[in-house]
């Protein structure tokens, strides 16, 4: 019987053909610093599914025979057609944006309680990508869209809680001469 593989599947797929080889805990790096910011997994999931993957014939782990001894994971050629054929699949589905200060916003929060530390917040998301994207190395071409994704993201954000604490002075009073 195939293997199910969850949208967890292939991200760790995903992350092992990138990197070349990687051992779990430098998958759960990667995607500490890589995917997380748009695509959340609990790192537990990493070991989880890393296991199944070996287990199905879609990675190859090789064991370090001195040093740490670590787990050394590979994308087998059955994994990249995997990977392949997920990456070549149209489907969509809605976006889920898990923002705590919009559910909040939602509720009836005060923005303007909120809303310094949403604009802060984003602020330095968006300092941090952008400085990725200066550091100047040369990425694939769909982790230089994702991270653009990500700047523009941050910048809308950045500028819907601005918007939101932005102090309006009441009109005065037109007086006829």
């Amino acid at each position: 019987m195939p293997v199910r593989l969850t949208t967890a599947s292939y991200l760790v797929l995903g992350l092992v053909d990138m990197l070349g080889e990687a051992s779990p805990y430098a998958l759960k790096q990667a995607a500490a610093d890589y995917v997380a910011p748009f695509w959340s997994l609990p790192h537990t999931q990493i070991y989880v599914q890393a296991d199944k993957l070996v287990e199905s014939g879609l990675l190859r782990q090789d064991q370090e025979t001195d040093g740490r001894r670590r787990r050394i994971l590979t994308i087998t050629e059955e994994g990249r057609e995997a990977l392949n054929s997920w990456r070549a699949d149209p489907t969509a589905v809605p976006v889920e944006a898990r923002d705590l200060g919009l559910l909040k916003l939602f509720f009836g929060a005060d923005s303007k309680v909120i809303g310094p530390a949403q604009v802060e917040h984003h602020s330095q998301r968006l300092a941090g990508y952008e400085e990725m994207k200066a550091g100047g190395s040369r990425m694939p071409d769909g982790a230089a869209a994702t991270l653009e994704f990500g700047i523009r993201y941050e910048r809308a954000l950045v500028a819907f809680w601005s918007t939101l604490l932005e102090v309006r002075k009441p009109r005065s009073p037109h007086k006829p001469d």
